[in-house]
């Protein structure tokens, strides 16, 4: 076995294969402990790499398509598309639903038809392990948890005022297109969102950098993908890091992307239920500019 290339542990369900570490310097340390199991993945930076590249690929491809839809459909120029694909929950919904439908169906090829491995258990969805607390009272906890962290998160969004309206802000003013973001934000982009960075992308990370580096990269790159929406919203962004890192915390804490999941799964339907009861099951809300 070469110098860079890691083994996993014995009884482990995964190959060894090789795994490019971050050489020598102050992350050595790290990258020497012992890593539990579960980030003994049969993939490495390579195939992260390639991932983000066809996922890129992807949603540029899947955005011109439904802009040119659009622009037949609804009579647009290309001004007016742009404006369209902006503000309209509704196109935005869609594009992204099918846009994880696509990246999933990647990520199944790559790994359950070509390596022939269990796609959801390898990707890191595995039941809490037995243990003295029953499992279903976790399941239920860990949804209440993600509760109580949108809380955390709204009360300290509130130290960070914005001068102005914030991207996703203007995407909730037609109740059809607010119902599609609450179908896709609550029954999709929790699995979808952990499957690929807390299943995904943590182990290659966990392998690269120790757990706790894992942790704390794949918590920053989580909220960097939401900064789009939250422009302008230095401190929201800042906010959807530290949701970040916890969801990963609870991943690597427990072995399995059921726990991120949930907290994320009840992170989002606290939102989206509150907004629902403040608008009066959505007959309020505040008009388009």
């Amino acid at each position: 076995m070469s110098e860079g290339e890691q083994k996993a542990p014995e009884g482990s369900e995964y190959p060894a294969f090789p795994e490019t570490g971050p050489g020598p310097g102050r992350f050595e340390a790290w990258r020497r402990q012992p890593l539990p199991a579960d980030v003994y993945t049969p993939w490495g930076w390579k195939e992260v790499v390639l991932f983000c590249l066809v996922a890129f690929a992807l949603l540029f491809l899947l955005t011109n398509v439904m802009a040119l839809g659009a622009m037949y459909w609804l009579h647009l120029g290309q001004a007016g598309v742009m404006k369209f694909a902006e503000t309209s929950a509704t196109f935005l919904s869609i594009r992204i639903a099918i846009w994880y439908v696509m990246v999933i169906a990647y990520l199944f090829a790559t790994l359950a038809l070509t390596r022939h491995v269990p796609f959801w258990r390898t990707i890191g969805w595995r039941d809490f392990p037995e243990g003295n607390t029953p499992r279903a009272p976790k399941y239920g906890a860990g949804v209440i948890a993600g509760m109580a962290l949108a809380v955390l998160v709204g009360l300290g969004s509130k130290a960070f005022p914005t001068k102005g309206t914030l991207p996703i802000e203007q995407l909730f003013h037609s109740r059809q297109g607010v119902l599609w973001l609450m179908g896709v934000g609550i029954l999709l982009a929790p699995a979808v969102e952990e499957t690929i960075f807390r299943g995904y992308l943590y182990p290659v990370l966990a392998r690269s950098l120790g757990v706790g580096g894992g942790v704390l990269v794949t918590g920053f790159l989580f909220g960097m993908m939401h900064a789009e929406q939250l422009w302008g919203g230095w401190g929201q962004i800042g906010l959807m890091v530290v949701v970040g890192i916890v969801l990963t915390y609870a991943r690597a804490r427990a072995g399995t992307v059921l726990a991120s999941w949930l907290l994320h799964l009840g992170y989002n339907t606290f939102l989206f239920a509150g907004l629902f009861v403040s608008t009066s099951g959505l007959h309020h809300l505040p008009p388009a500019p």
